[in-house]
């Protein structure tokens, strides 16, 4: 444990270090939220106060943003530049450092969020959740998903240079079609049923369902196991296809 504390908190600052990685991942949803509920909090989405709807969809999207995309981004950066080959050849074991990356994820996105409530509340008045410990749940359970799925798609991503855009043009498209930004209902045809098997729309079911009637989440068991489905999907993909070695020759 003490070694892997030592593990965690490098990568955290890592991730601090890198402007980048800290705005896209950790300040654009944040961005987003202080935007478009400036100007879309009053409406009513979906029968509730819009504000609380993007709140909502935009702690979905803080998510996907950063369990899914940033971690996936970064394993293969540091994959192509070499850095995983190295550490498998350092005492530190491999499964302590992928630990240690995961769980570094999981502090920022657990930070993101409460940013997110604090400025959902306070600045655009969005609602307060019914259910915080059932949404702290219902987040970790999409965090995990969707960073499995993050080393999952690693394997798919041939270089450094070609990582954001292979990543992007996954993620971003789901985040409107999920119904992030707006209500599910309102997209045509095809990108409803786009969203009837995106794991982002069961998660954004979850945490909406904890805003508006404090749902418990033993009456969530489909959007339950569809992320859970999807979460063993991406393992046994990342098992099967993460490396460690860079692929470009």
């Amino acid at each position: 444990m003490k070694l892997f504390g030592r593990e965690l908190l490098a990568q955290q600052r890592l991730f601090w270090r890198s402007r980048e990685a800290a705005f896209f991942t950790f300040a654009l949803p944040i961005v987003f939220l202080l935007l478009l509920g400036s100007v879309y909090g009053d409406d009513e989405i979906d029968g509730i106060r819009g504000s609380t709807f993007l709140l909502a969809g935009l702690l979905g999207y803080g998510v996907v943003a950063t369990a899914f995309a940033g971690l996936a981004i970064t394993l293969v950066v540091r994959r192509e530049s070499g850095v995983l080959k190295r550490v498998r050849g350092t005492p530190l074991p491999t499964s302590v450092y992928l630990a240690a990356v995961i769980a570094s994820t999981l502090v920022v996105v657990a930070l993101e969020v409460v940013v997110q409530l604090l400025v959902g509340r306070y600045v655009i008045d969005a609602d307060w959740p019914a259910s915080p410990g059932a949404l702290a749940l219902a987040l970790f359970l999409g965090s995990v998903t969707f960073a499995s799925l993050g080393l999952a798609v690693t394997g798919l991503v041939r270089s450094a240079e070609g990582s954001s855009a292979v990543v992007n043009a996954i993620y971003l498209p789901l985040t409107f079609a999920s119904g992030v930004f707006f209500s599910v209902d309102s997209l045509p045809g095809f990108l409803q049923a786009i969203a009837t098997v995106s794991p982002l729309t069961y998660l954004l079911d979850l945490v909406r369902a904890e805003f508006i009637a404090g749902r418990d989440l033993a009456d969530s068991g489909t959007e339950i196991a569809v992320l859970a489905g999807w979460g063993l999907a991406g393992l046994l993909v990342a098992l099967r296809w993460f490396r460690w070695e860079p692929r470009e020759a």
